[in-house]
């Protein structure tokens, strides 16, 4: 069965505007164009839609989406197998969540009492499925199964206090980063300064720091996209600057 853009936009729920631009972008190009300028969409395209939409509802990037479903060893089984057994992590998370409030709501009227970690179990969970699902397969794959379970069991183990302090310190990190990168001095007060926080930031999540790794995650930030992103949104070419930095600051 074919569908206009229009008609494809109603079953689907995704707004035309949207399938125009998933269409300029090259994510999902309609099958035909008709003689009347209309986009035409076959089973194809619907199937394809359906993907983007699974992958959206996960998190992942328009970009990351395009690569994933135009690789040629893309499988669609597998794919729905993958989908399955994400959705089920985010149900369970949900009903962390779902079961959190509800105890919340007892302890506000008297009815049981619960605890300052007990109150943040759900966020915490939240942020290693986060994790997980973006770098766990490269950080597993370099360092091994345990330095990611272990990081995942200190995370759980964290305060609010403690969290509150990750968050500040990687705030810190970002604007000391970038007035470093605009110095042009990866040896400099600044950027060493920031290696220093980015260290601190990284005890909080890490059992156990040491210099080769810090190295090694400098070399990663520069390598991996995704986590280039989080530093050249500083400024073009900070991530290598800051790669650079802490190869200083971890005395190379």
């Amino acid at each position: 069965m074919e569908y206009s853009c229009g008609k494809l936009s109603k079953i689907s729920g995704v707004s035309a505007r949207t399938l125009r631009y998933y269409d300029e972008i090259g994510l999902l190009k309609p099958a035909r164009t008709a003689s009347s300028g209309y986009r035409i969409y076959g089973q194809t395209e619907v199937d394809r839609l359906q993907q983007i939409m699974f992958y959206r509802e996960l998190g992942f990037a328009l970009d990351d989406i395009k690569k994933l479903l135009s690789a040629s060893d893309f499988d669609k089984e597998r794919a729905f197998e993958n989908h399955l057994t994400e959705l089920n992590k985010k149900r369970e998370r949900l009903d962390l969540l779902i079961c959190n409030i509800k105890k919340s709501i007892a302890a506000m009227k008297g009815e049981i009492f619960m605890s300052d970690k007990e109150k943040f179990e759900g966020f915490k969970q939240k942020l290693i499925d986060e994790n997980e699902r973006k770098y766990g397969l490269e950080i597993r794959g370099k360092y091994g199964e345990n330095a990611m379970d272990e990081s995942n069991t200190k995370l759980k183990g964290l305060t609010q206090q403690q969290y509150d302090e990750s968050e500040r310190l990687r705030l810190m990190l970002e604007e000391t980063l970038k007035a470093a990168f605009h110095s042009g001095d990866p040896s400099g007060e600044s950027a060493q300064e920031a290696c220093g926080l980015h260290k601190r930031w990284l005890c909080v999540f890490y059992p156990e720091y040491n210099k080769e790794y810090h190295k090694q995650l400098g070399e990663m930030y520069v390598s991996d996209e995704r986590f280039r992103a989080n530093y050249d949104k500083l400024g073009a070419g900070c991530t290598e600057f800051f790669r650079d930095a802490i190869n200083i600051y971890c005395g190379e």
